[in-house]
């Protein structure tokens, strides 16, 4: 058996407290850790439990799993409680087979759960559909930890059946149920908790995670590529350090390139919260919550660990999981491997005119009849101008949830067209499984004054979602990604980006370093057309997330995500 030993300042915090120590592995396990006199110290290092990422989409790092524990593992993490309903939404049960298979070829610990919500709405058209059936079959495997986020918390709230039998198989087997309920404060969310959703990584006011913290739920911080709740709830963390965990939930590659779960660590510290209450949150409540096999730096325990130069920067030296040295020196040990490619993409070519908004016609059809009587008539002649008012969706950087404005569009020949000089543009879902009209609005932040931007990555369904300037634009961004059968793209009138998306349309399965540089180039391009949003892309991705407040947009058409349904002819004037 492989043995061999470490020593160091042993940071514990299980007794918290921090003391010179000698840990002795063998084989996979810790056996023991012996304190030591300071004297006899070859390092300084401080020696402390894994990483924990306690909510991420591997698919939103744009990686297989492999490549994603590939960049992880240089900044400390050594586990990811992993929603795979991204992959799930496209390609069905494959998609759950895929990413565990992937997984299991590394040293890593990839804890994935049973996606709760495929499709997430009724609302839109997916590759696949999980009913309750296949939700219990997931969860019965050993390798299934929990039941992903339930991002219907109107099926929760109104008891619908299928919404509840999930819950109750998740119960029976003993498997914890994420939560997922933005702005759910009150009866309601103590409603939604009753059900036995016991976390909630969506909050983004302190007065929300405050409300459900003291209803028993766990929250979760988030900081993402796209979602920033680190600094609204970080100081809740001084009074509930048993019940909060840190997470990154969608992550670009060349955010993960840069840091990880250690980058929270090191703000928490900075901002004044207990060494021993961020390691709780970073690394012990998630092994404790989803009952993972992962080590805490105990005899006995998994010997998942890391060494870091200090308690401030938690720059990290080393990192073990079972017992293999899986990073060095800000350099990864995994080595990097393709997989297989699994994919659902079905649509053909688009021509420019598939993307004419026109006044009559456009995303509400019964437009004309529910127009009053002036504004239908000065249309009719072409004089409607600043009468005409439409819904539009307003994003922020940062931040999952939009706004609702109402605005006039700019018309041209009785078409509805972007205004890059009120920074009004049109935003397009094209149905990536089969040939359907293409859905359009108008979104305001984007910021382009050029070209246009397309992805097919586009949550939870992941169809075609596209923003620019013009029509022409829109179609040729869609169209490399329709010719590539998935990607993100950014086009003007002097150059084309593609970044090919094989795996699903939403994962590379090339070197992930090589990705995070090519996604540097297609995020650079994407701010020189203008973009001042942090992650055009993350941001563009969530704009079709029909279960995030308050507007967003469906291959199907507009979507009021207050009311829970489509925007109709009444919302027009």
């Amino acid at each position: 058996m492989n043995a061999f030993y470490i020593n160091g300042n042993l940071v514990d915090v299980h007794q918290k407290k921090i003391y010179p120590a000698e840990i002795k592995v063998e084989g996979t396990k810790i056996s023991t850790i012996r304190e030591i006199p300071d004297s006899e110290l070859t390092s300084r290092s401080y020696i402390l439990p894994g990483f924990i990422d306690a909510h991420v989409h591997i698919e939103s790092s744009m990686l297989i799993p492999s490549e994603f524990a590939r960049l992880a593992v240089v900044h400390g993490t050594v586990a990811t409680v992993s929603d795979p309903h991204e992959i799930v939404n496209v390609c069905g049960m494959e998609g759950v087979e895929f990413m565990i298979r992937n997984g299991k070829t590394v040293p890593f610990k990839f804890n994935f759960g049973a996606p709760s919500c495929v499709p997430a709405t009724p609302f839109e058209t997916a590759g696949a559909v999980l009913d309750s059936s296949d939700v219990e079959t997931l969860l019965k495997r050993e390798d299934i930890k929990y039941l992903s986020e339930m991002m219907n918390f109107p099926g929760v709230l109104t008891s619908d059946k299928e919404v509840m039998k999930k819950i109750a198989a998740a119960h029976r087997l003993n498997k914890p149920v994420d939560g997922h309920a933005p702005g759910l404060r009150g009866d309601q969310a103590k409603q939604y908790i009753a059900a036995g959703i016991t976390t909630d990584h969506e909050c983004f006011t302190r007065e929300e995670a405050l409300d459900k913290l003291k209803c028993g739920m766990k929250i979760i911080i988030r900081e993402g590529s796209a979602a920033k709740n680190f600094e609204v709830l970080i100081d809740l963390l001084h009074d509930y350090p048993d019940d909060m965990m840190f997470c990154s939930d969608d992550k670009h590659p060349d955010s993960l390139v840069l840091g990880h779960i250690n980058q929270l660590c090191a703000r928490s510290v900075t901002k004044g919260i207990g060494l021993f209450k961020v390691l709780q949150a970073a690394c012990v409540n998630p092994v404790l919550h989803y009952k993972l096999d992962t080590g805490l730096l105990r005899e006995g325990d998994p010997a998942d660990f890391i060494l870091v130069k200090d308690l401030k920067d938690f720059i990290v030296e080393k990192t073990f999981i079972n017992g293999e040295l899986v990073a060095e020196d800000q350099k990864s040990k995994i080595k990097s491997q393709k997989s297989a490619i699994i994919n659902n993409f079905s649509c053909s070519k688009k021509k420019p005119e598939d993307f004419t908004c026109s006044l009559l016609t456009s995303c509400l059809p019964d437009r004309q009849a529910h127009l009053s009587p002036l504004t239908s008539h000065l249309l009719s002649a072409g004089q409607a101008g600043s009468l005409l008012t439409i819904p539009v969706i307003e994003a922020f950087d940062g931040q999952l949830i939009t706004d609702k404005l109402t605005l006039s569009p700019a018309i041209i020949n009785d078409q509805m067209i972007s205004n890059p000089d009120e920074d009004i543009l049109k935003i397009v879902v094209v149905n990536r499984y089969h040939d359907a009209p293409v859905a359009k609005a108008f979104i305001k932040n984007f910021g382009l004054k050029k070209g246009a931007i397309a992805s097919s990555v586009a949550h939870d369904s992941h169809n075609i979602a596209a923003v620019g300037v013009d029509d022409e634009s829109i179609c040729c961004a869609v169209n490399l990604v329709i010719k590539m059968q998935g990607g993100i793209s950014a086009v003007s009138d002097e150059k084309e980006l593609i970044l090919a998306l094989p795996v699903a349309g939403l994962m590379s399965n090339e070197d992930g370093y090589k990705i995070a540089e090519a996604y540097t180039a297609i995020d650079k391009m994407a701010k020189e057309l203008g973009s001042g949003l942090s992650a055009p892309f993350m941001t563009l991705s969530f704009m079709a997330l029909l279960v995030i407040p308050h507007l967003k947009i469906s291959d199907k058409g507009l979507f009021d995500s207050d009311r829970f349904c489509f925007m109709n002819t009444d919302d027009v004037n």
